[in-house]
């Protein structure tokens, strides 16, 4: 959630976060998930009904003590029956178990439940691993979309590619196809000829109800059901992420991607705030991690987050956000790249503080740190993220600043080298890319404060020194090969 005018909302136990008012988000100890529960997937298509109780007598008499009766589903389908309509909760594979992808349960309950206590109440139990409300969360509040006049300091858009690094990187390594990189956001507007035939077929995970959420904040367009358009009608944040990992260069700079495909992954919906006149994407955790899983699912390697809950919202002690989806993708060797958030402070959000993920800061073309730009230990390094000029709604351009959109730069060149090592025939897994990236940054200027990562992204040394470490065949230790 924005950390910026973060409004103080209901359901949550004790913090001022917003969460879904009628489910949350358990998950289940190995082997404790009976196989008869379905999958989300297809109770939002009918196809299903949610279970009216776990089968595990200890879980129901917690929700009985609450006056609630409950509805239980599986977030996450199994990958290999995603087109077995009615049968996804079949299958699961080792991974998805023990990652806990494949025990993670949906549980909605009546209008005026206390999830936030459910949750706390339901952690008590030993077959419970982890317990949490269906927390909100918002991209866009501190930096709207704007217009995209030529702009004097950088009237082509090149400006922020070439502190990367791009060109040398594009003619190092010009990308393939059969490189994906997923993009879990606002949709995208699937129609803009910045994105030729880059896209394959995306998924909409979204289900935030109809109607208007508490505190005024209404929503708008497609907001429940299943379906598959990832269209993005009236935010413009997930186009903006795309064009700058695959845009075909019309009138900006091609993406940083070079010729990867996207899979677009709607998983925020679009919502208005009390005194703002432009939409802002709003994402319920169980949406969100749906997509993240969908997208690792259906062939991405690089996933891209802009995305974040900020840890001070969550009840102390509270299991992390996205953790499972997280441990998904390490396991089937996806890499995950995520802003760190746009507070201005050193601050936790999730997933970005995963060790797990690569976290991006972001800088502005003098180098300088952003002062929007969320700093900690856990960042990893920065790339330009003010005024970048990318696609918008329709078949606009925008200039978009935050570490939104300082992420996909770094997933760009996260894909350029999946590309490399597939041609060169190396192993490359997302530990060994996020050590390339760290020790292939330019140095931050001096003075520049500690929690900013290593420096500034340079996506043509990060290039050379995977070619250096495969040339000395040393892909055991990526990060070490500093002087390339």
């Amino acid at each position: 959630m924005s950390a910026a005018g973060r409004p103080l909302l209901p359901w949550a136990h004790r913090s001022g976060a917003y969460a879904l008012p009628t489910s949350l988000l358990v998950r289940l100890r190995l082997g404790e998930v009976p196989e008869r529960i379905p999958a989300v997937m297809d109770v939002r298509r009918g196809a299903r009904a949610a279970a009216p109780a776990s089968g595990h007598g200890a879980l129901d008499r917690v929700a009985a003590t609450f006056g609630t009766a409950i509805r239980i589903s599986r977030l996450h389908a199994a990958a290999r029956a995603l087109r077995t309509v009615g049968e996804r909760h079949r299958g699961y594979s080792e991974d998805e178990e023990v990652s806990g992808v494949a025990r993670m349960l949906r549980i909605d309950v009546e209008p005026g439940t206390h999830v936030g206590s459910l949750a706390l109440s339901l952690m008590q139990l030993d077959l419970v691993e982890s317990a949490i409300p269906n927390y909100v969360t918002t991209v866009g509040l501190d930096a709207p979309p704007m217009p995209a006049p030529r702009d004097e300091d950088d009237p082509d858009g090149w400006a922020a590619r070439d502190l990367v690094n791009a060109r040398r990187a594009l003619a190092y390594s010009s990308g393939r196809g059969d490189v994906v990189v997923g993009v879990v956001d606002s949709g995208l507007a699937l129609g803009h000829p910045e994105f030729g035939q880059r896209l394959r077929r995306g998924v909409d995970t979204v289900e935030l109800g109809r109607g208007d959420l508490a505190g005024g904040i209404r929503l708008l367009g497609d907001n429940a059901g299943a379906d598959t358009d990832p269209s993005d009608r009236f935010v413009g944040h997930g186009t903006g992420c795309a064009a700058i990992i695959a845009g075909d260069g019309l009138d900006i700079p091609p993406g940083l991607g070079g010729g990867c495909t996207l899979i677009p992954v709607r998983s925020l919906g679009a919502a208005l705030f009390p005194g703002r006149s432009n939409a802002v994407g709003v994402g319920a955790l169980s949406d969100l991690d749906m997509g993240l899983v969908l997208a690792v699912q259906l062939g991405a390697k690089i996933v891209n987050c802009s995305f974040g809950t900020d840890d001070e919202a969550l009840e102390p002690g509270a299991p992390k956000p996205h953790s499972e989806a997280v441990a998904f993708a390490e396991a089937r060797g996806t890499t995950l790249v995520v802003a760190s958030g746009n507070s201005g402070d050193a601050r936790t959000y999730w997933p970005a503080a995963d060790p797990r993920v690569i976290a991006v800061g972001s800088v502005g073309l003098d180098r300088q740190v952003s002062p929007f730009s969320t700093s900690g230990e856990h960042v990893a390094l920065c790339a330009p993220g003010e005024r970048i000029r990318t696609a918008g709604l329709g078949e606009s351009y925008q200039h978009a600043t935050g570490t939104s959109f300082a992420a996909p730069f770094v997933s760009g060149a996260a894909a350029l080298l999946v590309e490399r090592a597939q041609a060169r025939a190396a192993a490359l897994d997302p530990a060994q890319i996020k050590a390339l990236l760290i020790g292939s940054a330019t140095p931050h200027r001096a003075g520049t404060p500690g929690g900013n990562g290593s420096g500034v992204l340079d996506a043509a040394r990060a290039l050379e020194l995977l070619d250096a470490a495969i040339d000395a065949d040393d892909t055991t230790d990526l990060g070490g090969a500093d002087d390339g």
